[in-house]
């Protein structure tokens, strides 16, 4: 068997070798480039072109991205200083009205003084009053019964 392979391997030597250069080798040259244009207009352009669109579209998609992240984070900040300013200013709003709350108690207060200081005034005025009424009418009666008093301890005729 080593002995046919051998011969075979001779016999083509013999002929034009391993590599024979007639119209086989550029007939298959041009059948590769053939090929290779082929596979390149049929498969390689649309699939670059589908490769080349789709990181296109990532790009895109990623710069769009980042500019909605830029705007969300600006109006976030933005949002932040605005709810710090409302905060300040309703916590002033709170101070302003207790000032103002504890200023109308205060006024409250004092007008209740006030008015407890009149009712006070008028009260006793009106003791006073009462007192002299009292004491005029204890005046009226004391007169009488101290003539009383004097007729029978002196008499009757002696008084008059």
């Amino acid at each position: 068997m080593h002995g046919t392979i051998l011969f075979a391997v001779e016999e083509a030597a013999k002929e034009g070798g391993l590599f024979d250069l007639d119209a086989t080798l550029p007939l298959m040259a041009v059948q590769f480039l053939v090929l290779a244009v082929i596979l390149n207009q049929v498969f390689y352009k649309p699939l670059g072109k589908a490769i080349d669109e789709r990181a296109d579209y990532i790009r895109e998609n990623e710069v769009n991205a980042k500019e909605r992240l830029a705007k969300a984070e600006k109006l976030a900040h933005q949002y932040e200083l605005e709810l710090a300013e409302t905060r300040k200013k309703a916590q002033a709003i709170i101070v302003k009205a207790q000032a103002e709350a504890q200023k109308i108690a205060s006024g409250k207060v004092g007008e209740a003084l006030q008015e407890a200081q009149k009712l006070r005034e008028i009260a006793a005025q009106e003791i006073e009053q009462e007192k002299q009424q009292a004491l005029q009418a204890l005046e009226q009666q004391v007169e009488p019964l101290s003539r009383q008093i004097l007729e029978k301890l002196l008499g009757a005729e002696l008084v008059r």
